[in-house]
């Protein structure tokens, strides 16, 4: 709620993570420029979100020529204890209708 002129706390229900794992899922040819441009975020920090996401396992890449070729890994369950549970798989489908 805004008080005469206080600042309103920002908060998104997506975190970048997940903004920048549908886009992948959504084209798995993508270049980290393109989803930077869609998730309004750096390519910086869409590198440093993928490679957190290839680490964790939910995430794998192939190079193609000069490209890199994405893979999801669908049935890995969600990370935080409280979402446990569902599979990448699952949340993907409702996020990519």
């Amino acid at each position: 709620m805004d008080n005469g002129g206080d600042i309103t706390r920002q908060w998104t229900f997506l975190t970048n993570h997940a903004r920048v794992l549908v886009q992948i899922a959504r084209d798995p040819g993508i270049r980290v420029r393109d989803i930077a441009a869609r998730c309004l975020l750096t390519e910086r920090a869409v590198q440093r979100i993928i490679a957190d996401l290839e680490t964790a396992g939910y995430l794998s890449h192939e190079r193609r020529g000069r490209t890199n070729h994405y893979s999801v890994i669908d049935g890995k369950q969600l990370r935080h204890p409280a979402d446990a549970g569902p599979t990448i798989a699952e949340l993907l489908s409702v996020l990519l209708r």
